[in-house]
């Protein structure tokens, strides 16, 4: 894997995604960006957040509707809980998930079994709790 240089179009990135509470879209940070005075293009973002998710320090969801959104993350393997409503994220511990994933693999004949899995639901601010 080829190491990216850093630049200042990236640190941007990174900073601004650290700010988000959940998952971002990338128009939502050249938003964010541009509202502080940043003259980034939207590719420059696309960019900078495909360099960070490359090197593990964003990850990316695709939303119910389609739509690819980042947030900074750890490196370590893990899963989300996203409310559907406010976007907030909880990153869970994926023990459980990791024992079904390679039982389901292991009964249907495969073996170094990998997977993504994003739980959405409706967190206690958003129902009113």
């Amino acid at each position: 894997m080829t190491v990216k240089r850093n630049t200042w179009q990236k640190d941007a990135v990174r900073h601004a995604l650290s700010e988000s509470a959940g998952f971002v879209s990338a128009q939502q940070l050249h938003q964010v960006l541009h509202a502080h005075g940043s003259t980034i293009g939207l590719a420059t973002v696309y960019r900078a957040l495909a360099d960070l998710l490359l090197a593990g320090d964003a990850d990316s969801i695709t939303s119910t509707d389609g739509q690819l959104l980042y947030r900074a993350c750890g490196t370590s393997h893990h899963h989300h809980l996203v409310c559907r409503e406010c976007g907030l994220t909880v990153e869970i511990d994926a023990d459980q998930v990791e024992a079904w994933a390679s039982g389901i693999g292991g009964a249907n004949g495969f073996t170094d079994v990998s997977h993504t899995i994003e739980l959405f639901g409706l967190c206690r601010g958003c129902r009113g709790l």
